[in-house]
């Protein structure tokens, strides 16, 4: 016989990052604030990138895929906290709240590996140079940003789907800004050590394996670069190099945090989680665009033009 997943919570209740009215006002400004720069960041580069046919290459073109991930990760969080934050109400259904762990762990899981698959750019652009532009073809390229997708697909739903086996019947508050498996399972009245312990496998594998090839290929990049003879050489390499490392640190960093241990809850989960739900895509439009030269030369070309995309027009 079928077992029936009987749910008798039909909503639960987001406590959001803090109780202070004044430090959820301010909260309100300052994310309304990145929320709007991360929009405005990341669009201008998949624009620029779009429109700029020298920047049609794979390096740029994995950067246009990061910053539609970096957009939709936010977008996943941020728009419900802002408008928990002006309502009284503050509930969201237990199918949304299943909707949202989905998909922050699809777009979560699927950046994870796209930063991973920019690693391997960098290792083949750096190491094989002269082969760069045969291996990185465009219908490799493309495979590789589709299996990234198909990977986060498979992440996000191997994080949400033993949530829905567990059953609530109260407590219905949930003490974050977003509904995640962790604090699900905290508040489930079946046994959760099971889907606890599969979610944090999974998150853990995944990071895990992602980190072995960053690591890897980076080994294999330094000692290429420290080979260079030049120092105008070994400088520009690094300096490539750069805002990946910085982006990948502030990307697994919390990440690690949060997923990689126990279910055990610290006052300082809910402002890691910040990071990688407003923080990091606020802020890898301004490190890569002041980190690199193209990028921004494209984007002085783009203010000097009238660019028709998708209907948008800009001056």
């Amino acid at each position: 016989m079928a077992v029936r997943n009987e749910t008798r919570v039909t909503q639960f209740i987001l406590l959001g990052i803090s109780s202070n009215p004044d430090l959820q006002i301010a909260l309100f400004v300052l994310f309304v604030v990145m929320y709007l720069f991360a929009i405005a960041g990341n669009l201008l580069i998949v624009v620029t990138v779009y429109v700029d046919s020298h920047l049609h290459c794979p390096m740029y073109f994995f950067l246009g895929h990061l910053s539609v991930l970096d957009l939709s990760l936010s977008t996943v969080t941020i728009p419900k906290y802002l408008a928990n934050s002006l309502s009284q109400s503050r509930t969201i259904s237990f199918r949304d709240c299943i909707a949202q762990l989905f998909f922050l762990h699809f777009f979560g899981g699927t950046e994870c590996l796209h930063l991973t698959l920019m690693a391997y750019d960098r290792y083949v652009a750096i190491c094989n140079p002269l082969r760069y532009t045969t291996i990185m073809n465009r219908q490799l390229c493309l495979l590789l940003v589709v299996s990234t997708w198909v990977g986060g697909f498979i992440h996000g739903f191997s994080q949400a789907f033993p949530s829905t086996l567990l059953s609530f019947c109260g407590p219905n508050e949930i003490d974050h800004f977003f509904c995640d498996s962790h604090a699900l399972s905290l508040l489930a009245c079946s046994d959760a050590f099971i889907s606890e312990n599969a979610n944090m496998v999974n998150s853990g594998s995944l990071t895990v394996v992602c980190f072995l090839i960053v690591f890897i290929s980076y080994v294999y990049i330094i000692s290429a670069i420290l080979k260079i003879r030049s120092a105008e050489g070994r400088q520009k390499a690094f300096s490539t190099c750069a805002a990946h490392i910085i982006v990948m640190s502030l990307f697994f960093g919390p990440s690690v945090f949060i997923y990689m241990r126990p279910s055990v809850t610290f006052a300082a989960d809910k402002m890691i989680c910040v990071f990688y739900a407003i923080v990091t895509p606020w802020l890898n439009p301004f490190i890569y665009t002041l980190r690199n030269e193209k990028v921004r030369i494209s984007m002085k070309k783009l203010k000097d033009r009238k660019v028709s995309f998708l209907g948008i027009h800009i001056n």
